[in-house]
Order: C-alpha cells, then sequence, then structure tokens
C-alpha cells in the first residue's frame, strides 16, 4: 500500500489518537507531540505540515509500528479510511 502523499499532520495526528491509543500532549512550535503508554511510554514528533513531506510520514509510521507491533500497512489502512 502506498503512502499518501497529500496528507496533512493534523489528519495523522488525529487517526493515531483515534486508532492507536496515542494522545496530543503538547505542542511545540510548528510540532504535535504524542505520547501512548500503550504497550509501553513513547513520545514522536508530528509536524503540523499540509502536506507532510513523504519521508516525514515513513519515518512516524515505522516508529509507531515497530512500537505497536503491528504492519505498516495496518496504520495506513486506517489513515486510507478517514482521509
Amino acid at each position: 500500500m502506498k503512502v499518501p502523499r497529500d496528507i496533512s499532520g493534523r489528519d495523522l495526528v488525529k487517526a493515531l489518537c483515534r486508532d492507536w491509543e496515542y494522545r496530543t500532549v503538547h505542542q511545540e512550535g510548528s510540532h504535535f507531540i504524542l505520547q501512548t503508554e500503550a504497550p509501553s511510554h513513547q513520545r514522536i514528533p508530528v509536524p503540523d505540515h499540509n502536506p507532510i513531506r513523504i519521508g516525514t510520514i515513513t519515518n512516524i509510521l515505522r516508529l509507531v509500528s515497530l512500537h505497536k507491533g503491528v504492519q505498516r500497512e495496518d496504520i495506513l489502512k486506517s489513515l486510507q479510511g478517514h482521509h
């Protein structure tokens, strides 16, 4: 599944919070700071850009998939469904 090239930071934040147990802890400049405690503590920055650069999305997806123990495609499906 291809990574969407037109997704905004806000859309990515919404999908991660809605489907993957992340929450926004605060905003630093142009970045949202997301945090999860499942299965352990993790914080990731998500830029508030529209659109997010493809390499940035790829890195965020890699971090989330490794931490949650899911396939990157599963995260992409949650993005596609609500984008």
